[in-house]
């Protein structure tokens, strides 16, 4: 009876050590793959997915709350830093929309110059008016149209800006020439000028969309000199 269990025992044994032998023997699955049947979601012969990588440089996938009970999301950090940043504000569009009104009454006093002022210097000075004022009506208008903004909105009062000349004044001048026309024209052009320049400061102040702030950087920049030789043109 003893030899016969101990033959049993040594039957399992040999069993257990041939087990352990075929097991150490078989080589590890690699890293990151699921072993064949395993509940993963995926049939057999099909890739795991794999996690993608981070993406290069300091914008790492950033985990971002969902509304109460509902699942959070993960946005990418370089469009959660954009998103954060406005891209223009309501001053930006103000003077965008008020901007496009002055340049134009600018435009209309400089069209009366060819035929009416003596002095070659204020012709000269209206052909520069013209010259850079109208571009700039266009850049104006292309800066609202890429934002789908309309051009015009109910209730701004264009009179009232800074600069801008009264229907009165615009007759007294239509109806000058020769010398009158030219003092009017360089009185009348030198205070719209500095209205715009501070309409232009004004932005620069506040203002955050970055083409808008070069434009009015430009803006202050060449109506300043325009503004010194108009005062030469009053002093002669």
């Amino acid at each position: 009876m003893t030899a016969r269990r101990t033959g049993a025992l040594v039957a399992v044994l040999a069993v257990l050590l041939l087990v352990a032998f075929v097991a150490l023997r078989r080589p590890p699955a690699p890293v990151g793959t699921a072993p064949s049947g395993a509940a993963s979601g995926t049939a057999a012969g099909t890739p795991p997915s794999v996690s993608p990588p981070p993406p290069a440089g300091g914008d790492r996938p950033v985990i971002v709350p969902g509304l109460p009970g509902g699942p959070a999301a993960t946005m990418d950090g370089s469009a959660l830093r954009d998103a954060a940043t406005p891209r223009y504000t309501a001053l930006d569009v103000w003077f965008v929309r008020m901007m496009i009104p002055h340049h134009g009454q600018a435009l209309e006093m400089a069209a009366l110059a060819p035929q009416r002022a003596a002095d070659p210097r204020v012709r000269a000075l209206a052909e520069r008016v013209r010259s850079a004022q109208g571009p700039e009506i266009g850049v104006l208008e292309s800066w609202l149209d890429a934002r789908g903004l309309p051009r015009e909105v109910a209730g701004h009062d264009h009179a009232t800006m800074r600069g801008m000349q009264s229907a009165a004044a615009l007759r007294r001048l239509a109806d000058a020439r020769g010398a009158d026309f030219d003092r009017l024209f360089v009185q009348m052009m030198g205070a719209h000028h500095r209205g715009a320049v501070e309409m232009a400061r004004d932005l620069l102040r506040v203002g955050v969309d970055r083409t808008l702030r070069e434009f009015a950087d430009a803006v202050v920049a060449e109506q300043r000199v325009e503004i010194v030789r108009m005062g030469e043109l009053l002093d002669d």
